[in-house]
């Protein structure tokens, strides 16, 4: 149900079971993203899903046969605060901060910011978006972390 209140919700629904501590500093800084990058949020709800459930979603709606760690779909009205709903496989992610060299802890940041950014106009399809998506990336995680 998208937010109609003037204050930011950043939910985290866990089909899958996945270490996501300081969640309530989490839901104060995705808040903060939107505002640095002059977007308005109204809500943002993120699953943590199985690689399967989100091949699911990807089939479904995408027509994509294939595993990916994020899908991100952009629920809002034009001229309203975003409301969306971010899809995260918690199988990718693992993967992927092991191919990557990097904590499951940085990479599912990594992803969480990801989807944030696509909601803000940010994207990867080109060499050209995704050098931008990178260096965006490494931006939120360094302030967060930092």
């Amino acid at each position: 149900m998208p937010s109609t209140s003037t204050t930011p919700i950043v939910l985290f629904d866990f089909l899958e079971e996945v270490t996501l501590k300081e969640r309530t500093r989490l839901k104060t800084f995705l808040p903060e993203l939107f505002r640095k990058e002059k977007k308005k949020l109204g809500q943002i709800q993120y699953v943590f899903c199985s690689d399967d459930y989100l091949l699911g979603i990807n089939k479904q709606f995408l027509n994509h046969d294939f595993y990916t760690d994020i899908i991100t779909f952009d629920l809002s009205n034009p001229g309203q605060p975003i409301n969306a709903e971010i899809y995260i496989s918690v199988d990718r992610v693992k993967d992927n901060a092991a191919r990557f060299n990097t904590s499951l802890k940085q990479e599912l940041h990594r992803v969480i910011f990801h989807g944030a950014l696509h909601l803000c106009g940010y994207k990867d399809k080109t060499v050209k978006e995704e050098k931008m998506m990178r260096k965006m990336e490494e931006k939120y995680l360094d302030i967060y972390f930092s």
